[in-house]
């Protein structure tokens, strides 16, 4: 017989669930800002550093106004989800009004500062917010567009990170983080699939259509796209062709996060990037080859 799970923690103070209802964890999305800034050779400038990281302030803060909308609007059937219950909202520790009024400070700090770095990145932060409300509100529960729609919000991202430093980003490397962006969101489907077992539809509709073996063939469409589309792209559309020598480190990473879900771990990419350390040093790796490629190319 399973266990019950634990009694949400609904002593937190009110600071700590404000913060927690950010999920400040997510934040490390926002690495997808970063790749305009290295492949558009713009990694020395400090005026370039800095309006990516304020890129990537904004998003964050604009990403979260989507969480707390999101764990508004679903309190009730997270409040009997496994590991959702605890979320501030669902375990009743931010009561809705205060998550209502934090949601909207949070909102306007994002969008003001986005819109103090520029028009078009402003566009772009509104573009990307209404893919993720669009998602919220509709596609979540759609086969498939489910998944689109997340790889969509990765994507906006990586535009985003070119817009903020006004240089065009490589078609080819688009493709190559779409995939990317598909192959997590396909796992992370998988995951909950497998997690959940039987009662995985009590708490998402579609996900009683998505079966392991279903999940799994599509992880295998998106792992071969997503590895074909970055050599394609280190070849004929990147800086310099000795990127190829970064290949190795992306096949790693790809096929480390494929064992951890495959092993019934990796559904959260977040949880995944802070706290798997082959991925962490392969990470590292892989920042540090491609800056010496472009420094000595």
């Amino acid at each position: 017989m399973t266990a019950p799970p634990e009694t949400p923690d609904v002593t937190m103070s009110l600071p700590v669930a404000l913060i927690k209802a950010l999920r400040p964890k997510q934040w490390t999305k926002q690495v997808f800002v970063f790749p305009a800034l290295f492949f558009s050779f713009e990694f020395l400038e400090v005026e370039a550093i800095l309006h990516t990281f304020w890129a990537v302030a904004c998003f964050s803060l604009v990403s979260s106004t989507g969480y707390i909308f999101n764990d508004i609007r679903d309190r009730e059937a997270d409040a009997l989800h496994p590991k959702k219950r605890k979320r501030p909202i669902a375990a009743g520790a931010l009561a809705v009004p205060h998550a209502v009024g934090w949601m909207v400070v949070v909102c306007t700090f994002g969008f003001a500062g986005a819109y103090a770095l520029s028009p078009g990145f402003a566009l772009v932060t509104a573009l990307y917010f209404a893919t993720t409300m669009s998602y919220t509100l509709v596609f979540k529960h759609m086969v498939i567009v489910d998944v689109m729609f997340i790889a969509a919000g990765f994507l906006w991202r990586a535009v985003a990170g070119a817009v903020a430093i006004d240089v065009v980003i490589s078609p080819w490397l688009l493709i190559c983080m779409g995939f990317l962006a598909l192959f997590l969101g396909f796992n992370k489907r998988r995951a909950e699939v497998a997690r959940l077992g039987d009662t995985a539809s009590e708490f998402r509709k579609n996900l009683a259509v998505y079966t392991v073996p279903l999940l799994d063939e599509f992880q295998g469409i998106t792992t071969s796209c997503t590895i074909i589309s970055y050599a394609v792209y280190c070849v004929l559309a990147s800086p310099s062709p000795w990127l190829l020598l970064t290949l190795p480190h992306v096949l790693f990473g790809i096929f480390r996060y494929v064992l951890l879900v495959q092993q019934g771990e990796g559904g959260a990419v977040e949880e995944t990037l802070l706290k798997d350390k082959p991925i962490l040093v392969m990470g590292a790796l892989y920042g540090a080859t491609v800056v010496a490629v472009l420094l000595l190319t």
